[in-house]
């Protein structure tokens, strides 16, 4: 199914590949910039024919105002509407205003268009029939090298892509989502520049039963954060009880949209509250750079998943030599970067290490920029219980929190 539907890309590329019945000596970055090679004529062209094309629908625009402004005109003077565009008197008494004026459009002529640079060729060989599966193996070898993911052959596509999603939430009638996003930015020193949490709860309906109801708050943050609620919930009673409710008890909330009820920001520059801390120790040394990086869970009630550490690597110096690693690594090529990825982070893996070797200075493995995600907020508010307005009983409701990375930045 992959063949079929990259058929043409790969006719494309083989075509790169061979001449005449013999193989060229080329490397992966060249055929992309063979098979994807740009062209300057061809969009200064399509600038200029754009551009003519504005100008002659104002144009148009412009005289069939002139016609409109000439049949008022007549009108009012009682006059005959004068003929416009060489069609006579006596087939065109009247214009109306849905009238269209069209002119012809002339193309310039399509600029030359320099023939694409001459790609080095070198000895070649010709190819072998019968070593295909060698010759298979070392272009998937090469592919690898330079950076590509290769997906296995499979025949069920649907089920990869469905492993990867996350389950479905069982959710109720009354659903509730509590989500934070951090943007955070340190220096290599380790001073934190700027650390900012937003946070919000969200609150849908979908039956009108439960539209009259009112939610309790567990807020046991410490941290100094900021809280607002909706202009349309009622503050006192937030304030005095940490419960949400709307000023007008008799009203429900709106069905089936999604309404935010409470909103926090958590902003400071104190490095203790810093979630995950990463320090990086690049030293020079006779062949390069040894680098030294560290991660350490400073917030023990946080589950981080799916951490991906990237880190800048130079380019043209080949792939990093790897020792000390806790996790695993992936080295892009052709991003120039060494992802460092752990699936989870939590109080029993507080901390962790990662020691590589690679040609390059100081300042090449900066900035460094983190990412995960996590089913458990930074600022310890929760919703734990829902009831209804009139007699508190309680209502069944569902919910999800998540927290995750907007920035993550070590400069």
């Amino acid at each position: 199914i992959e063949i079929s539907e990259h058929c043409f890309d790969l006719i494309f590329a083989f075509d790169e590949i061979v001449a005449l019945g013999y193989r060229e000596n080329v490397n992966l970055a060249q055929i992309r910039t063979f098979t994807e090679m740009d062209s300057h004529e061809e969009k200064v062209f399509r600038a200029v024919r754009e551009t003519q094309e504005r100008e002659a629908k104002a144009e148009m625009r412009r005289k069939a105002k002139e016609l409109q402004q000439a049949r008022r005109d007549a009108e009012r003077s009682g006059k005959k509407v004068p003929a416009f565009g060489g069609f006579g008197s006596a087939g065109m008494t009247s214009v109306s205003s849905g009238s269209i004026i069209t002119d012809t459009i002339v193309e310039p002529e399509k600029p030359k268009i320099t023939p694409a640079p001459v790609r080095p060729s070198g000895p070649s060989k010709a190819l072998k029939l019968g070593a295909k599966g060698k010759e298979v193996d070392n272009f998937v070898d090469k592919l690898k090298s330079e950076g590509e993911t290769i997906m296995p052959t499979t025949g069920k596509r649907g089920s990869d892509v469905s492993k990867a999603l996350p389950p479905p939430v069982n959710v109720e009638s009354v659903h509730l989502r509590v989500e934070e996003k951090i943007l955070l930015t340190c220096g290599r020193d380790g001073g934190l520049q700027n650390m900012e949490v937003l946070g919000m709860v969200t609150l849908r309906v979908t039956d009108d039963k439960n539209g009259r109801i009112r939610l309790i708050i567990n807020n046991n943050d410490n941290k100094g954060l900021q809280l607002q609620t909706h202009p349309n919930v009622d503050k006192k009673l937030f304030t005095a009880d940490s419960v949400i409710g709307l000023k007008n008890p008799e009203k429900s909330f709106p069905l089936n949209n999604d309404v935010g009820v409470l909103k926090w920001r958590l902003q400071t520059t104190d490095e203790s509250l810093i979630p995950l801390t990463i320090n990086c120790w690049p030293s020079e040394s006779g062949t390069g750079c040894d680098v030294n990086i560290e991660y350490e869970l400073q917030e023990e009630s946080l589950d981080l998943n799916d951490v991906v550490i990237s880190i800048p690597v130079p380019s043209g110096v080949g792939a990093p030599v790897i020792g000390d690693l806790d996790g695993e690594y992936k080295h892009d090529s052709r991003r120039n970067v060494l992802e460092w990825c752990l699936p989870v982070i939590d109080a029993n893996n507080k901390t962790g290490s990662l020691e590589f070797s690679i040609a390059g200075q100081p300042n090449d493995f900066f900035p460094i920029n983190v990412s995960f995600v996590s089913k458990r907020n930074y600022c310890d508010i929760q919703v734990t219980k829902v009831t209804h307005v009139d007699g508190d009983s309680s209502v069944r409701f569902s919910s999800e929190t998540s927290f995750v990375v907007d920035k993550y930045e070590i400069l």
